[in-house]
């Protein structure tokens, strides 16, 4: 009896560990130029593979003030635009959301509202990913107040399951 108790709870828990999965995102180091991708998460809602892509963004120390920011959508998923932005306090964010294709531009209307050394989480809800193949990767990038350079961040990426 107690070996079929300690297989069920086996069975269990990794049946729960291949519900939410943890990914890792690489990242610039240098704290003094850009803004820099630090981690970022993917939580399954459906068993039709609707799920939530959420990466935390680091602003580094410096005089320059984020204005947008731009993610190339990798054509293994479809988003739509129910997409949030939250401060490091979970606090949302201001922002003007624009899908166009395979690209999100979050346009920030109030840059000033965006200090030095914050952290930003952006959310992608509702996103369409296949139960296999190829991992999602997006690739991320800044622009600056005054400057139309689009600075690449890094990218997120999102095992499939």
């Amino acid at each position: 009896m107690n070996r079929i108790l300690i297989y069920a709870t086996a069975f269990l828990l990794t049946i729960s560990g291949s519900l939410i999965s943890t990914s890792y995102a690489s990242t610039k180091t240098d704290d003094n130029e850009v803004p820099a991708t630090k981690t970022n998460l993917q939580f399954n809602f459906t068993q039709w593979r609707i799920v939530k892509h959420s990466f935390l963004l680091h602003i580094p120390q410096n005089k320059k003030t984020l204005s947008q920011l731009i993610v190339d959508v990798p054509s293994t998923v479809a988003v739509s635009n129910d997409i949030d932005v939250l401060d490091e306090n979970g606090q949302k964010i201001n922002i003007n959301v624009s899908v166009n294709s395979r690209r999100i531009i979050l346009d920030i209307p109030e840059p000033e509202t965006i200090s030095s050394k914050t952290k930003l989480i952006v959310e992608l809800n509702k996103v369409k990913q296949p139960i296999h193949g190829q991992d999602s990767i997006y690739s991320l990038f800044a622009k600056l107040v005054g400057s139309d350079v689009e600075i690449p961040l890094g990218v997120a990426r999102f095992h499939t399951f």
